[in-house]
């Protein structure tokens, strides 16, 4: 908006709104904005949790030291996605066509996760949407994005369904249609639902998805610029670079969630915001052709869904018996005696790690 209203309207009569062209100017002040929102708001958004007594069910099943946590509030996704697309359209050139999918992305998975925590309060337990209507959902919306990048994907050095491979400088195959859209929409879902089981400890899920969005924003603004995606030989395409717009209000978002959500947790942000965290990351990653890379970036929440799978495989094969103390992984920590802060710092350096990993392979080619 700012950039309409700024730069294309004014700025011929004052020089100085130039700056409002630069990503980088924007996208320092995005993420100020949303993380001075979320921070001011935050204690009068769960006073009025509170007051709706919009509380965390906690599983008696879970780990004993989660009993405390009963009645926490949540559902403070709203006070995240609020905040994160207030800032993205004052910040953002909102006739990119990568800002109308990232949007959608995030209203549409929100509403998910919405729908999901509502429906968890009103039953007081912590099973809410069933678990087939929740994925109906999610690849109803995954395929109007998946459909939607196939039309607008395509950049100087890629087609719209071409993958960049890690590790490999000229390996980029391009898939048929028909393939890449239903490989782009697991690549969003399975985001999704990985961000929204890795949300188990305080400062966890929203820590490590500052780590992922912050790197998938550096990546959507090298893939913007054409001289740096040759050189790195990665899919190139000039709409992605406000994606880094989008992202960094995430990360000034998430920042601030942060600030209330660190241990002890005086608010959780729910299914409503893992779900569109998950779904915007995952949308993310098929805009700038990294859902491959998106494995390792994101290998924490990679790890945590695969350990509910592989948790509840065992389960069935073996007639009842665990090859988890408990699923998600982090719960097999906690069950094994590790402290809550302990195994949430641990993740955190190790998704740090898996960061760095994933940058690495730019040049590891």
């Amino acid at each position: 908006m700012l950039y309409f209203l700024l730069y294309e309207q004014l700025q011929p009569f004052v020089s100085a709104f130039r700056l409002f062209q630069y990503i980088t100017f924007r996208a320092v002040y995005a993420t100020i904005l949303s993380f001075l929102l979320v921070l001011l708001l935050g204690p009068a958004t769960i006073r009025w949790l509170q007051k709706l007594k919009f509380g965390q069910y906690i599983r008696r099943e879970g780990p004993e030291s989660h009993y405390s946590k009963q009645g926490t509030p949540t559902m403070g996704g709203l006070l995240i996605a609020g905040a994160w697309l207030a800032s993205t359209v004052l910040w953002a050139r909102l006739s990119n066509p990568f800002i109308h999918m990232a949007l959608f992305a995030v209203v549409w998975f929100g509403t998910i996760g919405f729908l999901d925590d509502w429906s968890k309060i009103k039953k007081k337990q912590s099973l809410g949407l069933t678990g087939k209507a929740k994925l109906a959902l999610q690849f109803v919306g995954a395929a109007v994005i998946a459909i939607y990048m196939t039309e607008v994907g395509s950049g100087t050095m890629s087609s719209p369904t071409t993958l960049a491979v890690p590790f490999f400088k000229t390996v980029h195959p391009e898939l048929p249609v028909w393939i890449y859209v239903p490989f782009a929409m697991i690549a969003i879902v399975g985001s999704a639902n990985a961000v929204n089981l890795t949300d188990g400890l305080d400062g966890l899920a929203i820590t490590c998805s500052i780590f992922v969005v912050g790197t998938l924003a550096i990546l959507a603004y090298l893939t913007s610029h054409l001289d740096v995606a040759t050189y790195l030989a990665i899919p190139h395409n000039a709409d992605s670079g406000e994606l880094v717009i989008f992202g960094t209000a995430l990360v000034g978002a998430g920042l601030g969630f942060l600030w209330w959500n660190c241990y002890p947790a005086q608010v959780f942000m729910g299914d409503t915001g893992s779900m569109a965290i998950g779904g915007a990351i995952g949308t993310m990653a098929v805009a700038i052709k990294q859902e491959l890379l998106l494995v390792i970036m994101g290998g924490i929440f990679v790890a945590e869904a695969v350990s509910v799978i592989a948790q509840v495989l065992y389960f069935k094969r073996t007639g009842g018996k665990r090859l988890l103390r408990m699923s998600p992984l982090h719960h097999h920590f906690e069950k094994g005696g590790m402290p809550e802060p302990k195994v949430t710092v641990r993740f955190w350096i190790v998704a740090a790690l898996l960061l760095l990993v994933a940058v690495s392979t730019l040049k590891l080619r």
